[in-house]
């Protein structure tokens, strides 16, 4: 039984681009820089990796920059947390950027400095009917569900042309 799941996580993987125990590493590595594997950060973990992978640039790439346009709210804001496990990018090194929005106008833009490659990552509607506001006792079940969804039901990513 152990085996059939590894394989059904490692194929689910697979198709996304991601090695195998992927989603309970995604968990640990939110929880441990979040403090919790909330939804969100999930959700802005799960745009990150998608980035890194369209992008061809890994974690902690000095290429990257990151504007996530939010709300000031928790949940919506939570998403950067996301973006900062996956792929590196901080506040700190002033590739991470906090800048205030309507909650319908919710995304995040991830640019390549070096080669001048540009991503948009909007939530789907979807996806916020389902997760806003979920209860905090069940918070690490939807997380995990989250970990395993397809992209497509998480975000739209949207290739922008190089400016």
């Amino acid at each position: 039984m152990k085996f059939a799941i590894f394989v059904l996580l490692a194929t689910t993987a697979a198709l996304r681009g991601q090695s195998p125990a992927t989603a309970a590493d995604m968990l640990a590595r939110v929880a441990e820089f979040h403090g919790n594997a909330g939804v969100f950060a999930v959700a802005g973990y799960r745009m990150g990796e998608r980035a890194l992978h369209e992008l061809a640039e890994p974690r902690g790439s000095f290429n990257l920059d990151v504007t996530h346009r939010t709300p000031l709210q928790v949940q919506y804001s939570c998403v950067a947390d996301g973006w900062q496990a996956a792929t590196g990018v901080s506040a700190g090194k002033l590739n991470l950027h906090i800048v205030e929005t309507k909650p319908g106008q919710l995304e995040s833009v991830i640019k390549d400095a070096k080669t001048g490659k540009e991503l948009t990552f909007r939530l789907r509607p979807t996806f916020l009917e389902k997760y806003l506001n979920t209860p905090y006792d069940r918070q690490a079940s939807a997380a995990r569900e989250i970990a395993s969804l397809p992209d497509d039901q998480i975000f739209v990513m949207i290739k922008n042309l190089p400016r």
